[in-house]
């Protein structure tokens, strides 16, 4: 982190900034959030005085004219201790929307030079200040929208810098065998061999080894953080909206004897170990011939495009129907028509009402029996490992560049043993380079423009 103030930033980044630092809606606080340099103007003209440095002050927030808007709680943090690294000022008010537009654009006409912040403005600059990483900026905005307490925790790791130190730990590994490999190119003539010496291909198998493990860790958190997509499908009548509604522990599908009761998808995000899943109901499969009318038409078409997004598919068959004409033989035609590369878990509900062997996966939505072995079933087709501690929080481009410099090491490894030294310091330079996309030690605009965009105002 950087102890100094932080010298000017390009463009936009030098503008001071303000926005609304709360939720939209009532509440019994709202805070108006300011960052920038020299901040002294605002708060003397909002305050009519000075403010010790982190020191929660008592004051009356007054209006241009000198009458008080309300009073509150007012903080300065001055550079580079804030979490921008600029001088950051809040005003704490009372929580109605009425009352911050007011201060907000009483904050506006007091420094004339403020401007309104965009969306994860606060946190952008704090990684332009080296305050944060970028993947631990990104933990801010994943801890905000975390939907189950294990998704929380792991990026609290994040936040906290659990994943960048594993990145940055394999990073200085990979700039010591990137020494190796320039010296010995360096100096060809030496009859030292400075890779056997200092065994370098042991060195990268090793590396593998521990990026294989930072892999395993992200891929658990990019699950607690994104869930899965599980779509339930099968004929019509077979219990697709009883079991969405004994996993979710609700009544949120209406449920009757006649077949085609759902017409449209219906969904609903339940937890399993923390796992978030994102289940969906969806109208009974059949041919368009066979559906009741319109609206069943395309509540079929709505359900199949369903299926094709689907991470997990619940194939749900009655096994109270098994051997009634043509029953089997229309389950085989949804199944031949299921795109290729959706999982498919095959479901067979109603078993209080069969007899004989029951095949894996037999439950019964309306008792309860077996639900605990589809939720065993989903988790292990999630990919999921009990009890990650270690979890981070983790996006698509995390793993994206994990893989590629895991593809770069293995292919250093293969130059290494072929001796092709020029061949094996590019792939390290790659797999150097994806870890620090990482962090944002190589970061585009457009990069950045993208995940700061998805944020919210005032963060």
């Amino acid at each position: 982190m950087r102890a100094t103030t932080p010298g000017p930033l390009p463009g936009r980044h030098q503008e001071p900034i303000v926005a609304v630092a709360t939720a939209p809606g009532r509440g019994a606080v709202g805070i108006v959030r300011a960052s920038g340099r020299d901040l002294g103007a605002l708060i003397r003209a909002v305050c009519a005085r000075e403010l010790a440095p982190r020191q929660a002050t008592l004051v009356d927030f007054l209006d241009r004219d000198g009458r008080p808007l309300d009073r509150g709680i007012a903080l300065h943090f001055p550079a580079p201790h804030s979490y921008t690294g600029e001088d950051v000022v809040e005003f704490q008010a009372h929580g109605g929307p009425m009352l911050l537009q007011l201060l907000l654009a009483r904050c506006l006409e007091a420094l004339p030079r403020l401007r309104l912040a965009r969306p994860g403005e606060f946190t952008e600059r704090a990684f332009l200040n080296d305050k944060l990483d970028l993947a631990q900026a990104e933990a801010v905005a994943d801890l905000i929208d975390a939907s189950t307490e294990a998704a929380a925790r792991s990026a609290a790791r994040s936040l906290v810098g659990d994943f960048s130190r594993a990145v940055q730990a394999l990073s200085a590994q990979i700039v010591e065998l990137r020494m190796l490999v320039e010296a010995t190119l360096d100096f060809p003539e030496e009859e030292i061999d400075f890779l056997a010496q200092a065994d370098a291909l042991g060195r990268l198998e090793s590396l593998i080894a521990t990026l294989d493990s930072a892999l395993a860790r992200a891929r658990q958190g990019a699950l607690l953080r994104d869930g899965m997509q599980v779509v339930i499908a099968g004929q019509p009548n077979v219990g697709k909206s009883s079991l969405l509604n004994a996993l979710a522990g609700a009544e949120l599908a209406i449920v009757t004897a006649l077949p085609g009761t759902t017409r449209d998808k219906v969904g609903q995000t339940i937890q399993i170990e923390g796992v978030p899943l994102h289940v969906v109901d969806t109208a009974g499969l059949r041919h368009d011939a066979e559906a009741a009318d319109e609206v069943e038409r395309i509540g079929i078409g709505r359900s199949w495009g369903a299926i094709g997004s689907a991470d997990a598919l619940l194939f749900v068959h009655d096994l109270g129907r098994r051997g009634e004409p043509g029953y089997e033989a229309a389950d085989a035609a949804i199944a031949a028509r299921l795109p290729a590369g959706v999982p498919v878990l095959h479901v067979y509900n109603k078993a209080d009402l069969a007899q004989g062997a029951m095949p894996a996966l037999a439950l019964s939505a309306r008792s309860g029996a077996g639900l605990e072995a589809l939720r065993r079933a989903l988790l292990e087709q999630a990919g999921w490992q009990a009890a990650p501690e270690g979890a981070v929080t983790a996006r698509a481009r995390h793993l994206r560049a994990l893989e590629s410099a895991r593809a770069n090491l293995v292919a250093a490894v293969e130059q290494a043993r072929l001796q092709t030294l020029e061949l094996m310091a590019e792939e390290l330079r790659l797999a150097h380079h994806a870890l620090g996309e990482i962090t944002g030690a190589y970061s585009s605009e457009d990069l950045l423009g993208s995940i700061f965009a998805g944020f919210c105002i005032g963060k």
